[in-house]
């Protein structure tokens, strides 16, 4: 009997170590022939990536040089044309659709997405109007001067005027760079401003608005909008000398994602802006740009407890998120 189960058990475990075996084989086999294909679709998609971007190098190139030569190689006129009227181009275009939507309510493709439900429906134009000037005063009573300076700076430290633009990947690592010292600049200025005595003195002014609206990303009391609206994002370009298409690349994007940030819209397919409208309305907490310095100091403990932390990323479909994730029924008292 004990010899029977013995040979039972080895038996057993043979077809069970076969089974394994035939496991691993299968296993084996659809992993390299997945490996095969993936490699075979990464080196053919890597061919057309890298042709079509060999073409557009060569198209922004020659724009580029054609560009150059027509303004006959006077930095301060391309410098101004790419580090001030393009960004300003790029926030009043993208501003000026999303006033139309706060002023009329229209069209419902935008005002449906609205995050905090009731409020600027419609916004109130005389504090759209307030915003407005105050926004075209940093613009050309801070924020122009401020690139005269840089401009100088530029000059003497970077290569900003080069014929050559620089390659689409050392744009990427700069890009990374700039957004990183935002981060960094931009959370401790704005803590800073949150500190009682300048709260009241400066800060308040753009906490005005609890439920914001894009223009009001640059609506700011002079000194922080020097401190926090534009050194974060001076200050990456000017430690890397970067040419000044990427300034106008890196300073437009910059303008359209604060505006978006303050939009008051949660739209298909765009950052989230669910972040910082809970900024405006609970005013201690979120303070960075994208989250990382609230999560190593512990300022956004109350938003991961909130709904708007689950709306808080980016919309692929068409249903708003405050009707797919509402907020919790308020308790009778």
């Amino acid at each position: 009997m004990k010899r029977d189960s013995g040979y039972s058990t080895t038996a057993e475990q043979q077809k069970q170590a076969e089974k394994l075996w035939d496991a691993l084989k299968v296993t084996a086999c659809v992993l390299g022939t997945g490996l095969l294909i993936f490699t075979a679709l990464a080196t053919t998609a890597s061919w057309y990536v890298q042709n079509l971007w060999d073409a557009l190098g060569h198209f922004w190139q020659t724009t580029w040089l054609k560009l150059y030569y027509l303004f006959e190689g006077k930095e301060w006129t391309i410098f101004f044309l790419g580090a001030a009227l393009v960004p300003s181009l790029a926030f009043w275009c993208f501003n000026g659709i999303l006033m139309v939507a706060d002023v009329t309510g229209k069209p419902t493709f935008i005002t449906r997405y609205r995050i905090q439900l009731g409020k600027n429906d419609p916004v109130d134009t005389k504090k759209l109007r307030q915003a407005i000037y105050t926004a075209l005063c940093n613009q050309f009573f801070i924020s122009f001067p401020m690139l005269v300076l840089m401009f100088y700076i530029m000059k003497r430290w970077g290569n900003t005027f080069s014929k050559e633009l620089p390659t689409f990947y050392w744009f990427l690592v700069e890009l990374s760079i700039f957004t990183l010292i935002e981060e960094i600049l931009f959370y401790y200025t704005h803590r800073l401003a949150h500190l009682p005595l300048l709260y009241k003195h400066i800060h308040k002014k753009h906490h005005e608005w609890t439920a914001p609206i894009g223009v009001v990303s640059i609506y700011a009391h002079p000194v922080e909008h020097i401190l926090s609206n534009t050194l974060p994002v001076m200050t990456g370009p000017m430690i890397m000398g970067s040419h000044i298409v990427s300034i106008a690349a890196w300073f437009s994007l910059a303008l359209i994602t604060t505006s978006i940030s303050h939009c008051g819209y949660h739209l298909p397919f765009l950052p989230s802006p669910e972040f910082h409208d809970f900024h405006h309305l609970k005013f201690n907490q979120c303070y960075g740009v994208l989250g990382v310095l609230d999560y190593l100091h512990g300022t956004d403990t109350v938003f991961r407890q909130t709904k708007a932390y689950e709306r808080h990323r980016v919309l692929l479909s068409f249903t708003p998120l405050s009707e797919s994730i509402p907020e919790a029924p308020k308790r009778a008292e």
